[in-house]
């Protein structure tokens, strides 16, 4: 393993020298899946040993003690305006070789948006049974693996395929890879995790009729054509500690750090050439059986007025609960209470099955 690692960080250096990346694209894979993390501000890097490690971070996959798992996850963000939903499964593959994979989902969309562009007539009179609808979606496909490399230290990767879907407008495929590992030492646990590492490519293309380029002329409007978007690779270093308090209460801290390259962000280290976006949080649970969640995120500095050059510094909260009910967990998020942060406050769901083998009679 130690003589791969040169390889990809050549690789990671390289695709930040050689393009000209866009900020924010791919943005929907930056949300995260699972309320269980999302009540925690998404710090679960260290952590995640589920089904949802082939989003967070694939070394994880080899800490499912099932031999299947499955989760689904809801939520309706802005009010409701856009719907994101989550899909996975995973399998241990080998016991003694500590391997295992996992297949994700993702999808990001919002429906039912009116397409008014054959609301006037070419005479000038409006019709509106002329409107129709289209959505506008984006989707993620992971196929993810994970192995033991070490007593104590794990490793895995994911291959992702981007599907962005704009009605019949425009539509991109996109193809990225991210890179994880996860070192465990008593009450510690430590990740570092490569998000499109080798950088993801999305290759956009646009199809629109000569009447609705017209349109898009006199509304101005732009006319879009066919381009290749790219994202750079994103850092994430992440700890966490667990200790069980007595016989009923265990206590788990973790706090991530994300790096980026990508231009300047309003995050809490700011700068044109490194980015450090840090985010906590912590579970509470008692006899494995209720867990109580916490987590702060979004650090950014806002202006107290338009015309005042004065900030201040806003976080977003997040807060949530758990529920193991044998095979079944019940996990539900309440993020960005009381909406601090100036984004609307979501309310989020997921279910985890665990499919156990049937004990042999005796």
């Amino acid at each position: 393993m130690s003589k791969r690692l040169p390889f990809f960080i050549l690789i990671f250096l390289f695709s930040n020298l050689l393009f000209s990346q866009a900020k924010y694209s791919n943005e929907f894979l930056t949300i995260g899946v699972g309320a269980r993390a999302q009540a925690m501000s998404n710090s679960v890097v260290a952590n995640v040993d589920d089904v949802t490690a082939s989003y967070w971070n694939p070394a994880g996959l080899v800490e499912i003690e099932a031999p299947f798992q499955v989760m689904a996850m809801h939520s309706e963000l802005f009010a409701g305006i856009a719907k994101y939903d989550y899909l996975g499964i995973a399998k241990p593959l080998n016991k003694e070789k500590k391997s295992a994979i996992g297949v994700s989902l993702v999808r990001l969309g919002i429906d039912n948006i009116p397409n008014t562009l054959n609301l006037v007539g070419t005479d000038g009179s409006i019709n509106y049974d002329n409107i129709t609808e289209f959505s506008a979606a984006d989707y993620a496909l992971f196929l993810s693996y994970g192995q033991e490399i070490q007593p104590g230290l794990t490793g895995g990767g994911s291959v992702k395929i981007i599907r962005r879907v704009i009605g019949t407008f425009g539509s991109a495929w996109g193809f990225g890879i991210d890179l994880g590992l996860k070192y465990k030492h008593k009450n510690w646990k430590f990740a570092l995790m490569g998000r499109d590492i080798t950088s993801t490519f999305n290759a956009w293309s646009f199809n629109s009729t000569e009447q609705q380029r017209a349109v898009f002329i006199q509304t101005g409007n732009d006319i879009l054509e066919s381009s290749v978007e790219i994202t750079r690779p994103r850092i994430i270093l992440a700890a966490a500690w667990e200790k069980s308090l007595g016989e009923k209460f265990n206590l788990l801290i973790e706090a991530d750090f994300n790096f980026t390259t990508d231009g300047q962000r309003n995050v809490l280290i700011s700068s044109k050439s490194i980015n450090i976006d840090p985010h906590a949080g912590f579970e509470v649970g008692y006899k494995n059986f209720i867990f109580l969640r916490g987590g702060l995120i979004n650090f950014q500095q806002v202006k107290f007025n338009a015309g005042d050059d004065s900030t201040y510094l806003s976080v977003q909260p997040n807060f949530g609960l758990g529920l193991k009910l044998g095979k079944l967990t019940i996990d539900y998020a309440y993020t960005n209470i009381g909406n601090v942060s100036e984004v609307l406050f979501s309310n989020i769901f997921s279910l985890k099955l665990d499919f156990k083998p049937k004990k042999s009679a005796e």
